[in-house]
């Protein structure tokens, strides 16, 4: 198959699917402290429940990311393990990231329990179906080569495609709420209508579902040895094959604080614009300077890594968005100096992020040479399980930080109180520049899983696996040629390989 159809059919799957993350993660929240429950009396207590319910559901969800990427790992058709569950996972996701962002059918007028009932049932099956999806889609990078190289090029065109994704969002919320507003309940110059959210949920999951499409037929799964040394994942075997993997873990615990960190402060930066600045028009303009950026970060990305290697960009990258946050807590609401703070803030924010996906999938060679067994999906899958996690702190943090600070409704600028703008600050920079910090320092200490050293775990699991197979056919060649089973080939790998550091 053509390298250059796959390099863009990925980026496209990329581009729709984090433009939906994107919308659920950010945008959600926003419409239920916007919109939902404005015309409630006991709108806080409801948008209490949500946040307390959004928490929730994903942290008892996530558990089940390993069996779901188990799943995704076990699967064998004609198709391939990833491109049944990119289909389904993202049909049945974006149907119901349209159906959130409604009163489910005026529930959420009529009858408070009923709704909340409801729309758990609907959020924990967008979850799931978006897990298996999100762990399809990112589990497929070590399946399409196995040389870092060239997933380095797959990871980074990705990236640019997910970058672009994710910051057009930004660019186009505001507007297609206003558009949709104005075009299916009336309302003039800035309202902000149910209908409108939902018309612009709806253009999101529709491309969303385009992305999958595309990485699912514009993709091809490579074949080779190291890839053939697989066996079913059984339930128990799951937990153990992440547990054991040292460096999948610390790389984990590290990204998760970053993750956290980065989340907090980009979801709260249309409140900042909305009832800081107030301004909320000019934060398409962020959407604009972080795509342009987001672009040029992940272009630079390879020659980057040539030059500073992995850890460079991560640790690199995490000082650079501090210097960011402390520009943008003297900037008040000097719009140009927002501006630029938040350039300086998103612009390694990409190459930090592909660092780290970099870094956990060459740890599915590290755990293969380990403890002799290859667990691709298991194994990617827990990058969506961090940012899910990731993404269910934040939603809660920022409607706590929304309620305290009194930015709900429609309250302006001039009802924000000195302490409220304390609260929001501490929510917004204090929390999440402490959890970048220790990001960084975590990486620094724990991970050594370098690419000189992947290239070395690859060539030294090839030379055992061909072993294996030889020995296999030695031992079949009075009859006929027989190559080692992968339980062979498991056993003779975790033996005669080192798994010191």
């Amino acid at each position: 198959m053509n390298q250059i159809k796959q390099y863009a059919s990925y980026a496209f799957g990329a581009f729709g699917h984090d433009a939906f993350y994107a919308t659920l993660s950010t945008y959600f929240p926003i419409f239920v402290t916007s919109v939902l429950f404005t015309s409630k009396s006991n709108s806080a207590t409801m948008i209490g429940a949500v946040s307390a319910m959004l928490v929730v559901i994903r942290i008892l969800e996530i558990a089940f990311d390993p069996m779901i990427g188990g799943v995704v790992d076990n699967t064998r058709t004609r198709w391939g393990k990833f491109k049944p569950w990119l289909l389904g996972g993202g049909l049945i996701s974006a149907v119901a990231l349209m159906l959130i962002f409604t009163s489910l059918g005026g529930l959420a007028d009529q009858n408070d329990l009923v709704y909340l009932i409801v729309f758990a049932v609907i959020f924990i099956v967008l979850d799931v179906f978006y897990s298996f999806k999100d762990i399809a889609l990112w589990s497929m990078l070590p399946a399409l080569s196995v040389d870092s190289n060239t997933r380095t090029k797959f990871g980074t065109i990705a990236r640019f495609g997910s970058t672009l994704g994710a910051q057009g969002v930004i660019i186009v919320v505001m507007p297609l709420v206003y558009f949709f507003s104005q075009k299916l309940s009336g309302t003039t110059g800035n309202g902000q209508t149910r209908a409108g959210w939902l018309g612009f949920a709806a253009v999101i999951a529709l491309i969303s579902f385009l992305g999958a499409c595309t990485a699912a037929f514009g993709t091809h799964e490579q074949k080779n040895l190291i890839r053939e040394n697989t066996e079913k994942t059984r339930l128990r075997d799951v937990f153990k094959a992440i547990g054991e993997n040292d460096q999948l873990m610390w790389l984990g615990l590290s990204y998760f604080m970053f993750a956290l960190g980065y989340v907090i402060t980009n979801s709260l930066l249309l409140y900042y614009f909305r009832y800081v600045i107030g301004q909320p028009k000019a934060y398409s303009i962020v959407g604009v300077i972080t795509a342009i950026l987001g672009i040029v970060s992940v272009i630079s990305f390879p020659f980057l890594v040539n030059l500073i290697k992995r850890r460079g960009v991560y640790i690199g990258g995490i000082c650079m968005m501090l210097v960011g946050y402390l520009l943008f807590l003297f900037a008040g609401t000097n719009v140009p100096l927002v501006l630029l703070a938040i350039a300086i803030f998103f612009f390694p924010y990409p190459s930090v992020f592909l660092a780290a996906l970099m870094t956990i999938t060459d740890s599915v060679e590290y755990g293969q040479w380990k403890n002799g067994t290859r667990n691709e999906s298991v194994t990617l899958a827990v990058r969506p399980l961090i940012d899910k996690l990731a993404g269910a702190f934040a939603n809660g943090i920022v409607m706590l930080a929304a309620l305290q600070s009194g930015m709900t409704g429609n309250a302006k600028p001039s009802d924000i109180t000195s302490g409220g703008l304390l609260q929001f600050k501490m929510f917004m920079f204090y929390i999440p520049i402490i959890l970048i910090i220790l990001a960084a320092v975590v990486y620094a200490k724990k991970i050594s899983l370098s690419e000189k050293r992947h290239a070395q775990i690859v060539d030294d699991l090839e030379k055992k696996l061909r072993a294996a197979k030889a020995a296999g056919q030695v031992i079949g060649d009075q009859d006929e040629p027989q190559t080692a089973t992968p339980a062979q080939a498991k056993l003779t790998t975790a033996n005669g390989l080192k798994t010191d550091h």
